[in-house]
């Protein structure tokens, strides 16, 4: 299969380095990640996520984890069939993935179906797909949105008009806006939509202008997200601009330009990592995860995805840890306990904050992952 690897896709090697290869296995995780596609400006980060973490913590007490890599091309429907693959043939322990709502939720699907713990670094609604075999790395966005909206409230935006991927990331976003709005009193005067392939926005922005809102906020993420401010920007719109934790990424301000001058987002702490007070909890593994990063690539990291799947890494090895000691890896008995593990991770450090899980919340819901930030000449800046 073209798009499987244990890391080892030529094309891939500047991106994908040796740390994942030829390991014995006493433990084997699957890993979907969207290499090619749309979705790529977020896949490829995620890769290099996990790899800093296997640079970060290689092993378990000495036991090496088995990685197979796949790449879902940005499709729900590969995705799901990336999922079942690695589940029936190679007879992962657990999954970790993927670029994009919408194929988490298929990978969900068939984690589900086929009773393996999956990891998911893409936004998932514990409703669509997921049931009782997942855990969620990214804040939850009812947390993200309430923040910003919070902030419009503070800075005295009384309208606030929305554009979004015509998607289930569109509409979760859209969703978490008119509740956070209407307790903020603040009237949400649009609902535009467009695909994430899509090349103009310029009848959406026209309706946006038209509306004249004191602030639009853009349910978007990667490289795609960028196409709505630019058409906001040539439409003449200046009120003021904001975005999710899925537009933090250093591609979205290269497409982007200057039409995110002064773009507000809530993000996790690790992308001011250095800007945090010395008592934050993230800080020190952030740093950390910038060390491991900067070691395996030879680069400073710069982007918000890759600390989701080096956050998922970890949690993957706590879980595990802790099951080892009961049940034997590669058998449905472990999988079961590693879910159970899973769903009682406590107080478990990381770079976009605290995690903890259980059965009745699958999300990490912490005041301690969200930080609001601005973007100023391209750099985010943390607002205290």
């Amino acid at each position: 299969m073209k798009n499987r690897s244990l890391i080892r896709i030529a094309a891939l090697a500047a991106v994908l380095s040796s740390p994942l290869l030829g390991w014995a296995s006493d433990l084997k995780l699957g890993f979907i990640t969207s290499l090619s596609g749309p979705s790529s400006s977020l896949g490829i980060p995620y890769s290099k996520g996990l790899q800093a973490g296997v640079t970060f913590r290689p092993d378990i007490d000495g036991k090496k984890v088995q990685v197979v890599q796949l790449d879902d091309a940005s499709d729900p429907t590969t995705a799901a069939r990336n999922a079942r693959k690695l589940i029936v043939e190679d007879n992962v322990d657990a999954l970790i993935g993927t670029a994009g709502t919408p194929s988490g939720i298929a990978i969900a699907g068939v984690a589900r179906e086929l009773k393996v713990p999956f990891i998911s670094v893409a936004q998932v609604k514990p409703d669509a797909g997921a049931g009782g075999w997942m855990v969620n790395v990214p804040q939850a966005t009812p947390l993200m949105v309430e923040t910003l909206v919070a902030h419009m409230q503070r800075s005295g935006v009384k309208t606030v008009a929305y554009i979004g991927f015509s998607d289930a990331w569109g509409d979760i976003v859209y969703d978490a806006l008119l509740a956070a709005a209407k307790k903020n009193n603040i009237k949400v005067v649009t609902n535009e939509r467009y695909a994430r392939n899509d090349s103009s926005v310029t009848g959406q922005a026209l309706k946006i202008v038209a509306a004249k809102p004191d602030a639009v906020l853009s349910g978007t993420s990667g490289t795609p997200g960028a196409l709505a401010y630019l058409g906001l920007a040539a439409r003449g719109y200046r009120g003021k601009i904001y975005g999710t934790h899925g537009i933090i990424n250093p591609d979205f301000i290269r497409v982007g330009g200057a039409a995110l001058d002064n773009l507000y987002a809530p993000t996790g702490p690790v992308v001011v990592a250095d800007q945090l007070p010395a008592t934050h909890p993230s800080r020190k593994i952030s740093l950390d995860f910038r060390s491991a990063y900067k070691k395996t690539f030879q680069a400073d990291a710069t982007d918000a995805f890759a600390p989701y799947a080096f956050d998922a890494w970890l949690i993957f090895l706590d879980a595990a840890q802790r099951t080892m000691a009961q049940k034997q890896p590669g058998t449905p008995e472990f999988r079961a306990a590693l879910l159970n593990a899973l769903l009682s991770t406590n107080e478990l450090v990381g770079t976009q904050g605290v995690y903890n899980f259980r059965p009745e919340n699958i999300f990490s819901t912490d005041p301690r992952s969200v930080v609001m930030v601005r973007l100023e000449k391209g750099k985010w800046q943390y607002l205290p």
